[in-house]
């Protein structure tokens, strides 16, 4: 009798074998109106316009995405600090806010660190909730062709809670050890796991230790929940730290916790080669992601001048990208539904 297959792969096979990933999220909030020229950014949406997230996950799903990724990629704790940023695929509005957790109104939002987890909670719970009417909804329908979508609590590296531009270079400094690792991990885990989503995504990983971190943090917190590790790549070959993949997967590997590696936040120039190099040293799933092609400065915190895929490439792309071995595909910053359309037709109807 084989293994189980959890709610991931039952998801692949139910897609024919490539499943679709939602996209941007603070651009389209921005393209709905939402102001987030605020400390908080996108996540101020999950305080005043919570329903706006909500709708830009039905949009995606709309678009035909199989799996939701939450808006919680930085929300942040330490022994004394409480850290707000905002989700990853919206990389040109990360700018970190500082609330001392010893005083009872955290600065101008009195925030407590309750109610920052009730936050983080929430974006799971949003995602859930859009998910869960659009099925229903689509009963209605026994011929709509859609998937019933996962929900995935996305989680951000170190890097980009020091917003200091080692989110893109993964050197963290020579005081930053496993532990210290694990324990940045490790409260942000546990209230996004209790929120119950379907996977867990930890996204744009630069180096081999933070994996290597939540690869134990995982273990040791006997998490159930199965998830995702995504890592960036600044030049198709290595990750921002330098690390080959090869010595990366040799840690993941181990871990039936995770059963999906693979690349987000990263060009789409790269895309094809680093699923020939992943599919070369792993089993698993393989997850990518990219970003539209523009490239961000992260120390600048600007986009620079750079060549932008359009959703007609997209599409092309997603068949290639499908053919040498990706099982997941989706879109990271400065894509849209637009753009998740695209790349579902393309897996959905040309199967």
């Amino acid at each position: 009798m084989g293994a189980t297959k959890g709610p991931l792969e039952e998801l692949i096979e139910k897609a024919g074998g490539c499943a679709v990933i939602d996209g941007g999220f603070a651009t389209q909030l921005e393209a709905l109106g939402a102001d987030i020229n605020d400390p908080l950014w996108s996540a101020l949406c999950l305080i005043s316009n919570p329903h706006l997230i909500k709708k830009v996950h039905m949009q995606y799903l709309e678009a035909g995405a199989d799996v939701l990724i939450t808006s919680s990629y930085q929300v942040t704790y330490s022994t004394c600090h409480l850290f707000l940023f905002s989700t990853c695929k919206n990389h040109h509005t990360i700018i970190p806010v500082q609330y001392k957790a010893t005083i009872p109104g955290f600065l101008s939002k009195s925030l407590s660190i309750e109610e920052a987890e009730k936050l983080l909670q929430k974006s799971v719970k949003l995602a859930i909730e859009a998910r869960d009417i659009f099925w229903t909804h689509l009963q209605k329908n026994p011929k709509h062709g859609y998937n019933r979508a996962l929900v995935a609590a996305s989680i951000g590296s170190y890097g980009a809670y020091l917003a200091d531009g080692s989110e893109y270079s993964g050197v963290y400094g020579p005081d930053i050890e496993l532990d210290k690792l694990k324990d940045f991990h490790r409260r942000r885990l546990q209230v996004l796991a209790s929120a119950e989503p379907d996977l867990l995504a930890f996204e744009a990983i630069p180096n081999k230790l933070e994996a290597q971190a939540i690869v134990e943090l995982l273990n040791e917190e006997k998490v159930n929940i199965p998830s995702w590790i995504c890592f960036s790549s600044v030049d198709g070959s290595h990750t921002p730290s330098g690390h080959s993949f090869k010595e990366c997967l040799e840690i993941l590997n181990c871990c039936e916790r995770v059963p999906a590696v693979g690349v987000n936040c990263t060009s789409p120039h790269f895309i094809d080669k680093l699923i020939h190099e992943l599919r070369k040293f792993t089993k698993k799933a393989i997850v990518v992601y990219p970003n539209s092609g523009e490239i961000w400065d992260g120390r600048a915190k600007k986009w620079m001048p750079s060549e932008c895929f359009g959703d007609g490439s997209f599409e092309a792309l997603a068949l290639k990208w499908r053919e040498s071995g990706a099982n997941l595909i989706g879109g990271c910053c400065r894509t849209t539904p637009n753009t998740i359309q695209a790349i579902s037709k393309a897996l959905k109807y040309k199967r």
